[in-house]
């Protein structure tokens, strides 16, 4: 594993430090009952900022802590094995060592850990400093931190919260062409936010929904999804086109009560919310629901195409066959095709499936809609800057392909 920096929106760096959380950001208490039982001689050891999630901690060392990994539900569940706490200094202690133990009960050590010491910038924890060891076939780990004087951040992945999102569609809605939104309530309460990207003035009929983090952990979806989206708001001749034709809804986030209480998979209603596409017994998935039944009866609107960004072990699209009849007619292909294209040097890893009993977004669309439909994943650890240039590149191509068809 190269060590090497990964670049985020700073918003989150004064919100980590301080530990500051607005009331609809409050995460469960998640150490073991008082913080302060997490102490060694010389750190304190707590998860109380979004996101911040372990099942327990126990001090079992002068300098080494002992956490439980588990999902926020018993199994089965997804083993998307989530975790974030943070390191502070005690008061006087010299710079030393810290040694954490992440003990999994099920799936195993999945995400390489980063860390970071502002929130803003954030760094792979260097292949010396990570043990991964073996026990009853289950993938345990042992992190080895060096301490100074301010508080480091070990997290699975980059942390994204609600705050994130809310610097990001601030300076979205800059621009004349981004209206933002609120699309309803979680289940606790927190708001869903919400934007509308089309040419200033206009009411293009073609609709794009793009939605995102259903599943909490799958960070480089989210790290996907906003590059995709500033691309077609760009100031070019083609993003200009194209919000002139099409109207694209983005839902960055549909399961904010799970991001910040940092589960592996469901909402807080114990549910994976991508099963949840039919059924909509969830106040999440119906909001979505209700948005493209709009979309569907209005005379004035209709759906062209449907994105969810997740996450999982290898970047590839999920879609529906090319002998599914669509409208517009064979866009994945073209698109994908069209995306291969512009990255001679990417192999452009596409899976179809003819079977959609599974009640999750892309084959609910499909089935209800007749659209275009697909599930963007990408690879844990796939290269951030590799992550935003095919974002761009997918973005472009998805614009030039619905284009092209719109003309036809």
């Amino acid at each position: 594993m190269i060590a090497r920096k990964i670049l985020f929106v700073p918003v989150l760096a004064v919100l980590l430090l301080t530990g500051c959380v607005t009331p609809d950001q409050t995460p469960p208490a998640i150490v073991q009952s008082e913080t302060s039982l997490c102490q060694t001689d010389g750190a304190v050891l707590d998860t109380n900022f979004p996101a911040g999630k372990v099942a327990s901690c126990q001090v079992t060392g002068s300098n080494e802590f002992t956490l439980t990994i588990e999902p926020e539900d018993a199994p089965p569940i997804n083993c998307s094995a989530w975790y974030a706490f943070r390191l502070k200094p005690r008061e006087g202690a010299a710079t030393q060592r810290i040694k954490v133990n992440l003990n999994y009960g099920i799936c195993g050590h999945r995400y390489w850990p980063k860390s970071s010491t502002d929130g803003t910038q954030w760094d792979y924890l260097p292949k010396k400093n990570v043990a991964i060891t073996k026990v009853a076939n289950v993938n345990q780990a042992s992190l080895t931190v060096r301490m100074g004087d301010a508080p480091i951040f070990i997290s699975a992945q980059e942390i994204i919260v609600p705050a994130t999102y809310g610097a990001w569609i601030e300076k979205m809605a800059t621009s004349q062409s981004v209206d933002q939104w609120i699309l309803g309530k979680s289940a606790e309460g927190r708001d869903i936010p919400a934007l509308t990207l089309k040419h200033t003035g206009s009411n293009p009929k073609h609709r794009v929904i793009l939605i995102g983090r259903q599943h909490p952990p799958e960070i480089t979806g989210a790290l996907a999804m906003l590059p995709f989206v500033e691309t077609l708001n760009a100031d070019t001749e083609l993003a200009r086109k194209y919000r002139a034709k099409f109207t694209t809804v983005v839902v960055p986030m549909l399961n904010p009560d799970g991001v910040v209480r940092g589960h592996w998979r469901h909402n807080t209603g114990s549910t994976d919310l991508n099963r949840d596409w039919g059924p909509f017994k969830q106040p999440e998935t119906r909001l979505m629901d209700n948005l493209l039944k709009e979309i569907a009866t209005h005379p004035d609107k209709e759906l062209s195409f449907f994105a969810d960004f997740h996450s999982t072990q290898n970047d590839i699209f999920y879609t529906i066959p090319d002998e599914f009849p669509t409208k517009p007619k064979l866009f994945i292909k073209k698109w994908l095709g069209r995306l291969q294209e512009r990255m001679p040097d990417y192999k452009v890893e596409r899976s179809t499936n003819a079977n959609l009993e599974q009640a999750n977004s892309k084959n609910y669309v499909y089935k209800t809609y007749g659209v275009p439909s697909v599930t963007y994943e990408m690879g844990d650890e796939t290269d951030r800057e590799l992550i935003k240039k095919i974002a761009r590149e997918a973005g472009t191509a998805m614009m030039e392909t619905l284009l092209a068809s719109e003309a036809e």
